[in-house]
């Protein structure tokens, strides 16, 4: 179908603060690489956007088989068996959950629920890209604190907390750079922060961590009625295809991210799958000792090469080549995807997810290559 000419700017009609949102970009797919090089989609090595290179549990696979006869009705939209499931593992009470399409959906309840035009929300240089759309979008100020050594600057992010800010977002580890503050430096700047003031702490990454940072966030539910805890399924448990995600919080701030929640957000094989893969502890250790495995051999492979790299307690690493679109461009030419992260601030790094032994020997091949062209 062709475009239609119209007397009537749309874009005109949305509000300012929508028309200066840059939609957020996720990474490359295989299929959109192979459309554009001409290559096997087979041979296309993804190491962009931070997914389990182990797949998803094989109990939630499982439970998805399981659930397929029944696609034809609606899921639950109050996701019973899942908070159930959290429940029981958390110690939390089932009205303190809420459920997302992914954790990127739970991040824009928080936001809509809380923020306004007139008031603000507070985010690190280099976090999550996702912070500042969903103030944004809402039409809120956004305040980004510059990062101290790639990572939040705890105390700044503290002191620039206004009278105008209802919501701050903190990242533990951090997505892009992989940094990471301990639980006592969390739990210290949570008693900074006013009481009506909303701390969302994202812990997409926090299965990870290694025993030594290890810290465990749901006890701090009860001293800090302000904080929101946000996880996801997309990583460790290998559901990223199927976008679930849920914040653990007081519940009278669940009851209000549930009212602009969406009926039916979360579909029902992402709610089964879920379920399942939270006893799955043999997937989760495998997929544990996986990365910390590839992430000692991705460190080895770039200081060989000599690169800078920011140490991480994700199952990703950022490191520094100078031309980052040059780089990334020749390894894209050579079937390997990883992730530009110019978008942060940052043009002269990539971000590669750690994966299995023969992929990031692959990977570490071809950037030794596209280091040498």
């Amino acid at each position: 179908m062709s475009s239609v000419s119209s007397p009537v700017s749309f874009s005109q009609l949305a509000p300012e603060y929508i028309r200066a949102i840059s939609p957020y970009v996720p990474g490359k797919p295989i299929s959109e690489l192979a459309r554009e090089m001409g290559l096997n989609e087979a041979d296309i090595l993804k190491l962009a956007s931070n997914e389990n290179p182990l797949g998803m549990s094989p109990k939630a696979q499982s439970a998805v088989t399981a659930a397929v006869a029944e696609l034809a009705r609606y899921p639950d939209g109050n996701g019973f068996a899942l908070k159930q499931a959290l429940s029981r593992r958390l110690g939390v009470g089932q009205e303190s959950f809420v459920l997302g399409n992914g954790s990127n959906d739970v991040l824009e309840l928080i936001a809509r629920a809380f923020l306004t035009p007139g008031k603000s929300g507070v985010y690190s240089q280099y976090a999550f890209a996702v912070y500042p759309l969903a103030i944004q979008s809402i039409g809120a100020r956004c305040i980004e604190v510059p990062a101290r050594n790639f990572g939040h600057d705890l105390a700044a992010m503290a002191d620039a907390v206004g009278a105008d800010t209802r919501v701050v977002f903190l990242a533990n580890p951090n997505n892009p750079t992989g940094t990471f503050h301990s639980g006592e430096a969390i739990e210290s700047f949570l008693k900074l922060v006013p009481q009506d003031v909303i701390v969302v702490l994202d812990e997409a990454y926090n299965e990870y961590m290694s025993p030594e940072q290890r810290y465990d966030a749901v006890p701090w539910l009860q001293r800090y009625p302000n904080l929101v805890l946000s996880r996801t399924f997309s990583k460790i448990y290998g559901l990223a295809g199927l976008r679930i995600g849920y914040a653990a919080a007081h519940p009278d701030i669940a009851d209000m991210m549930n009212r602009v929640r969406a009926p039916f957000n979360a579909n029902s094989l992402a709610l089964v799958a879920a379920e399942a893969a939270l006893d799955d502890e043999e997937f989760l250790q495998r997929s544990y000792e996986t990365n910390r495995a590839g992430m000692a051999q991705i460190i080895k492979g770039l200081d060989a090469l000599g690169l800078q790299h920011i140490p991480s307690a994700g199952n990703f690493i950022a490191f520094k080549v100078g031309d980052g679109a040059g780089v990334n461009v020749r390894l894209l030419k050579q079937g390997v995807i990883v992730r530009p992260i110019a978008g942060y601030g940052m043009p002269e790094w990539l971000r590669v997810t750690i994966s299995t032994e023969a992929e990031n020997a692959r990977f570490l091949d071809a950037l030794a290559a596209a280091l040498k062209a």
